[in-house]
């Protein structure tokens, strides 16, 4: 962008605020023009970049600036304060007197001080026309919606389970629960009269694609005392990404993928790849696969790698011999709540750098990019089964000695590094479905991989249980990801799910290993599925230290433990949700205190000691000095007990407005 026409574009020459939410013209040259996208573009500014071993992206290098602040300022823009950075000393209380005391509540839509349609339009015009307005997706299938399309409709609900159709939506969020389940299509489709709300869907929404954009967007809520919520694909399991009168950051088109053939850090020498905030897992994989490397992700290909999976620690098919996918982070591009851009890595942020790597998402800011490390390719070795008992003729207690056999050698097979992901759900009075999906072992040949476990198989054998597997070996791991693991649809109907880590301590004792297996047997008796992985998350030597859950470096069993209920049934929602948390996950805290955060139960008692370990003190030291007045919050994260959702009277459902407690 030239000179000229950047202070055409920018500077809203000679028009106040005023003039322009009166008339929305501006200026220029004493030239009268209508205010929009061509005219008012975004209130950025290409910087200078430094030369560095990890260079920013074309999204990083268009940023908001002191010096367009200073242009706005110049030219009289009455309300630039709605933009401007925090001042260097924000603290609780130069903020409380902005708002002339301490707000109860973030600002809601039909308060005196939500801004107005036109402000929301001024918004829009400096951000480039990125500004969404929400429209629920499912509001096609509503007669009453004022967007009603047939055609659009059926094309919804045809798909309604694939990812993608929630990925690629500003707002929708593939946990139902917390949105209220407002628009359901299904229901629309049904009821002729029905009404499609929003729900906790945010009222906006910004469909980023610079850092300026970011900054824009977290001024204008910081100093609008707006609520403010990050989302990529919904790919949520807690409400994070989602929230009634909101305004939402949605970063899941920042997409690009840099390679990088040499990097060095202090801890690090070699191939790194540089992930925008929207890259998603099978594009990470995919891009490692044809540069030929191996990259850390998770199994699920619509998670995005720079998000909430990065951020809460990441476990994935390589942890038990890498550890957390966290651990392996170089470099880390995030803008702050204070609306600066910065860079966190080993010399430079240091604090950030180490909340950030398994802190929780939606805390310290709006990350842009991870710089991560890449690993070179190695073989896989496997096997994947699908069992159901009464076509095996297993009873309920053979099914559960078969399962216990497999228990008992998580530790050794952790020590092989193996990736045991299987899932177990009740389909029947005392009848189960077990579905390997996969265990796989890297660097280890199929013959090495069934040496491994045929002692396994033989006691089952003596058991009635005779399983043939299918196996699988390949030379990378991109064609074991693509080929074995499940494709990852949505489950876009009413379930919560909890987890819990447990630690390797318990297999030291059989009376503690019998009490921790037979309490697992009771819950999944009881109805809850069950998705088990039998990995471990040691860290690696000679990564630096990070924020990842300390209950994961002692673990080899990550169990997600859940249900569902009877759409429309209040006594059955209360029923299984009350059991999930006090029963099922309450039952299991004995033998595993620890849960992950990103997969965890909302109404962990203690979340702050589960999801976070012994890191949660200097965290939230972090989170004070960081973010001293909340601009980021959200379910479980680090300090998130200073606010609740109001309307909800138990499970926090994020329909109602966000609150001081």
């Amino acid at each position: 962008m030239g000179v000229r026409s950047l202070t055409t574009s920018l500077l809203l020459a000679g028009a106040t605020l005023s003039h322009l939410v009166a008339a929305q013209t501006i200026v220029v040259e004493d030239t009268v023009l209508a205010a929009n996208e061509t005219t008012v573009a975004p209130a950025a500014e290409p910087v200078d970049v430094p030369e560095t071993e990890i260079p920013l992206s074309e999204a990083e290098v268009v940023q908001l600036t002191d010096s367009v602040i200073a242009n706005l300022t110049e030219f009289q823009l009455s309300s630039v304060e709605l933009f401007d950075f925090a001042p260097a000393d924000e603290n609780a209380t130069n903020f409380e007197k902005r708002f002339f005391g301490q707000p109860k509540c973030k600002t809601f839509p039909g308060d005196f001080l939500w801004p107005s349609k036109l402000v929301w339009k001024v918004f829009d015009l400096l951000t480039g026309g990125a500004l969404i307005e929400t429209v629920p997706i499912g509001a096609v299938c509503f007669k009453t919606s004022g967007v009603y399309n047939a055609a659009k409709c059926q094309t919804l609900l045809d798909n309604w389970g694939n990812h993608e159709v929630h990925t690629n939506d500003p707002t929708s969020v593939m946990t139902v629960l917390y949105q209220g389940e407002t628009c359901k299509p299904q229901t629309g489709a049904a009821d002729p009269s029905a009404r499609c709300t929003l729900g906790s869907f945010p009222s906006y929404s910004v469909e980023v694609r610079n850092v300026a954009q970011i900054q824009l967007a977290i001024n204008f809520a910081r100093n609008a005392n707006i609520r403010l919520v990050v989302h990529n694909t919904g790919h949520d399991f807690l409400g994070k990404s989602t929230g009634a009168g909101s305004l939402s950051i949605w970063t899941h088109k920042l997409k690009s993928i840099q390679y990088l053939k040499s990097v060095r850090t202090k801890s690090y020498s070699g191939p790194a790849m540089k992930l925008g905030a929207g890259v998603q897992v099978h594009e990470l994989y995919e891009e490692a696969d044809r540069r030929g490397v191996t990259a850390l992700g998770g199994e699920c290909d619509s998670v995005g790698v720079s998000g909430g999976y990065l951020a809460g620690g990441g476990h994935g098919p390589l942890s038990s011999k890498y550890g957390m996918a966290a651990d392996h982070v170089l470099s880390i591009d995030v803008v702050l709540p204070n609306g600066r851009f910065v860079t966190a890595d080993e010399n430079q942020n240091t604090d950030l750098f180490w909340a950030l790597r398994g802190g929780g998402g939606a805390t310290f800011g709006v990350v842009t990019s991870m710089t991560v490390k890449v690993f070179p390719k190695m073989k896989f070795a496997g096997a994947k089964w699908e069992v159901v008992t009464p076509a095996y003729g297993l009873s309920e207690d053979t099914f559960f000695k078969v399962m216990f056999a497999y228990w008992r050698r998580f530790p050794e097979y952790a020590a092989k590094n193996t990736y045991g992901y299987s899932t177990v759900f009740p389909i029947g009075p005392q009848q189960y479905l077990w579905a390997m999906q996969p265990w796989l072992v890297p660097d280890m040949t199929l013959v090495q991989f069934k040496a491994m476990i045929a002692p396994l198989l033989a006691e089952w054998q003596a058991l009635g249980f005779n399983i043939q597997p299918t196996y699988f070996e390949y030379d990378n791991f991109y064609a074991t990801w693509r080929d074995t693991f499940p494709h990852s649809n949505v489950t876009m109907e009413g379930l919560r799910t909890g987890s819990r880590l447990f630690p390797a301590s318990n297999w030291e004792n059989n009376a503690t290993l019998n009490g921790l297996m037979e309490a697992m047997k009771t819950s999944v008796q009881m109805g809850s599925a069950l998705i088990q992985y039998n990995m471990k998350g040691t860290q690696q030597a000679g990564t630096p230290a990070s924020a990842v859950n300390t209950h994961w470096r002692t673990a080899n069993w990550f169990a997600i433990m859940g249900a569902g209920w009877t759409p429309g049934n209040q006594s059955d929602f209360d029923v299984v949700n009350r059991r999930i948390t006090n029963d099922w996950m309450e039952r299991l805290k004995q033998w595993g205190p620890g849960g992950y955060g990103n997969e965890g139960d909302v109404m962990e008692s203690n979340f702050g000691e589960a999801f976070f370990g012994s890191n949660y003190k200097r965290l939230l030291q972090i989170k004070r000095s960081v973010d001293p007045n909340d601009v980021f919050w959200a379910p479980t994260a680090v300090g998130s007990d200073r606010w609740k959702v109001e309307g909800s009277s138990w499970l926090p459902i994020q329909t109602g407005r966000l609150c001081r407690v």
